[in-house]
């Protein structure tokens, strides 16, 4: 077994999943980032992927790969540069366990992410943020639902992932009604409700009962639309 295997794996299951512990989603990017330059670098250089090692993985083929991403992908800058933070965070970690490798290394991590233009964020404004809470028809289950949650994104600022992983104890609507949620980076956030929007979801809890009370609202939602097709 090669030290690229063995580094490989290390920092899987060592410095990804026990020492940072990080999220199903950032272990399967880098999974895929690294994958797919292992796959370029077997090709480059006529090895199978398991004999591949650490020398082989020089800065030269690096930033072909990345050139590769750009230009026979057509992927974008932001995913060029997401794919080399994974492929650095690799190298930072080996150069802990193979000093012997330290240049190679180093030219490595000297690669710069790529510029471009960043998108200004922009925003809903008043008239449009009434005209998405109109949409929904609040003479259905399911336009009450839909009022319900776009309420709650608009006035919390919850990210989609945010707001569908939600669960009912998440929901305080006693004095200093708040909603607390955990977000990106496994940040906790704690987000207060105005008394309209405490009386929007105390109507809505009500009419889709207590069954699934400590599930997420995603749960809770398809739990309920089964049980009315049941009856249907």
């Amino acid at each position: 077994m090669t030290a690229l295997a063995t580094t490989l794996q290390a920092f899987f299951t060592d410095r990804m999943a026990r020492q940072r512990q990080v999220s199903p989603n950032t272990l399967a990017a880098y999974r895929d980032a690294l994958r797919l330059l292992l796959v370029f670098a077997a090709d480059k250089k006529g090895k199978e992927p398991s004999k591949l090692d650490i020398d082989d993985l020089d800065a030269r083929l690096i930033s072909a790969f990345l050139d590769d991403l750009e230009h026979q992908r057509k992927n974008g800058a932001r995913t060029r540069n997401a794919r080399l933070a994974a492929i650095r965070s690799l190298f930072r970690y080996a150069a802990l366990r193979h000093p012997d490798h330290a240049a190679l290394i180093a030219r490595v991590l000297a690669i710069p992410p790529k510029r471009f233009d960043r998108r200004l964020v922009t925003f809903l404004a008043e008239p449009e943020i009434s005209a998405l809470l109109a949409a929904p028809d609040l003479s259905t289950w399911t336009g009450r639902r839909d009022h319900t949650l776009f309420s709650l994104a608009a006035q919390t600022g919850l990210r989609a992932s945010e707001l569908i992983g939600l669960r009912c104890a998440d929901v305080h609507l006693a004095a200093g009604a708040h909603v607390s949620c955990q977000g990106k980076g496994r940040k906790q956030r704690i987000t207060p409700l105005t008394s309209g929007l405490v009386s929007t979801l105390r109507v809505w809890l009500a009419e889709r009962g207590r069954s699934a009370w400590g599930s997420s609202l995603r749960d809770a939602l398809r739990q309920s639309a089964q049980s009315r097709r049941s009856r249907t």
